[in-house]
């Protein structure tokens, strides 16, 4: 019987320097901001959203999506990105008015094949009483404190949409 309990103890500090392990490779894996970000990611991210959302809000002309990114994780040639997303649909006769959209954090993970980047997964928090919850399994803890202030962003994010938006009313007169 004594020699089960140093087993156990044994197996159980065992397993928890392998979490404690396992968290702190993500963590350590972690870069902030955006600058590693490529056009080409980037638009492959907006793309995807806009793919993703078209067809599930009322129909607009155009749609825009734009998204401040706080940080991003590549394990095994996956890149997660952590990031608060803006996403809008517009119509030529009511202008920079937005007819539909949203504005939310959201992970998202990239493969790399030979030849491009493929969205492999993305979430969103769940609503009401789940969205902490959610939203801490999402994002590595150092990025949920930004994701919760999620007002401070929209105001950049609304400024990037107009130009994109203004960009196309322009094209079209």
């Amino acid at each position: 019987m004594n020699t089960i309990k140093p087993s156990i103890s044994l197996l159980l500090f065992g397993a928890i320097a392998i979490l404690i392990a396992g968290c702190n490779e993500d963590e350590a894996n972690l870069q902030d901001g955006d600058h590693h970000i490529t056009e080409e990611i980037d638009k492959i991210i907006s793309d995807y959203i806009i793919e993703k959302y078209s067809s599930l809000y009322f129909d607009t002309d155009k749609q825009f999506e734009v998204h401040k990114v706080f940080g991003t994780s590549n394990i095994e040639g996956v890149l997660s990105v952590y990031m608060w997303s803006y996403y809008g649909g517009f119509n030529k006769s009511t202008g920079l008015e937005s007819q539909s959209g949203h504005s939310l954090p959201v992970a998202i993970r990239l493969s790399r094949t030979e030849e491009e980047y493929t969205v492999i997964d993305y979430k969103e928090p769940k609503d009401g009483s789940l969205y902490q919850s959610s939203l801490r399994k999402m994002f590595p803890e150092k990025y949920v404190k930004l994701a919760n202030q999620g007002s401070e962003h929209i105001d950049d994010l609304q400024n990037e949409m107009e130009i994109k938006v203004n960009n196309w009313l322009e094209k079209q007169d």
